[in-house]
């Protein structure tokens, strides 16, 4: 059985991914820290019939095990959640409390949880494929002064990825970074208004916003084994944002 694991699988990007995963026969389970009864939670499990919801405070990492021991056997993760900076503003005045929620999260909490999906995947047959997908962003390498711990955070989760990524080539389990760029999430729906106006003007060379579809779109494959011995590799989601340009 296909079965993967997508953590803020309720919501933007995780829901997006988790939704092209049932439709193409994974069975899916969520992990957020929301509760269960939150109208998020209700709705995504209302569109994928079979989806399961787990609890999870990613800087828990003692509650590891048991959210695996609940879903079962993994063959696919999506490192999907991640939290913003707290307050977007000038990198001199960047508070030690949101630094730390972006590492804790981003970084710290996925790669532990990544570490003990690999050690379980190692375990399960080959077929069907097994993989782990790092949901970073073009923010590992393009920088906003603004959020500087943000940007800190997804540039230590694409190192991550390279890591388990060569860790587990061996073991033929497939590990990728995805980056996404603009997307239009509850995440980014707070600088709508910031971006409208610069992505038509050319900041995005697609001219558009990007929808968690597109990023599904690119897991797919990914997930199915159709690129496996491309294991490690990066790949942009962004519209030509991260294009170098004159």
């Amino acid at each position: 059985m296909r079965r993967a694991l997508i953590t803020g699988g309720q919501q933007g990007i995780g829901l997006g991914i988790a939704q092209a995963l049932h439709g193409a026969g994974w069975q899916v389970a969520l992990a957020a820290e929301l509760s269960p009864e939150a109208a998020v939670v209700q709705s995504a499990l209302a569109g994928m019939p079979g989806a399961t919801y787990h609890r999870h405070d990613l800087t828990d990492l003692s509650a590891i095990p048991a959210l695996l021991d609940a879903v079962g056997p993994v063959t696919t993760l999506i490192s999907n959640a991640g939290v913003p900076a707290m307050q977007r503003g000038d990198l001199l005045d960047t508070q030690p409390d949101s630094f730390d929620r972006c590492i804790d999260v981003n970084l710290r909490g996925a790669f532990f949880l990544a570490q003990e999906c690999a050690r379980r995947m190692r375990d399960l047959p080959t077929d069907p494929y097994r993989s782990i997908c790092f949901i970073t962003s073009v923010s590992a390498t393009m920088v906003s002064p603004d959020r500087a711990e943000y940007c800190i955070s997804k540039a230590g989760a694409a190192m991550m990825a390279q890591a388990f990524a060569a860790r587990l080539a061996p073991e033929n389990i497939g590990v990728f970074d995805i980056r996404p760029g603009i997307i239009e999430t509850p995440m980014t729906a707070p600088v709508r208004d910031r971006y409208d106006s610069r992505i038509a003007d050319g900041l995005v060379p697609a001219r558009r916003w990007g929808n968690p579809a597109d990023i599904a779109q690119v897991i797919l494959p990914l997930a199915r084994g159709d690129f496996a011995f491309a294991t490690g590799a990066v790949i942009p989601v962004d519209g030509g944002l991260s294009i170098h340009r004159l």
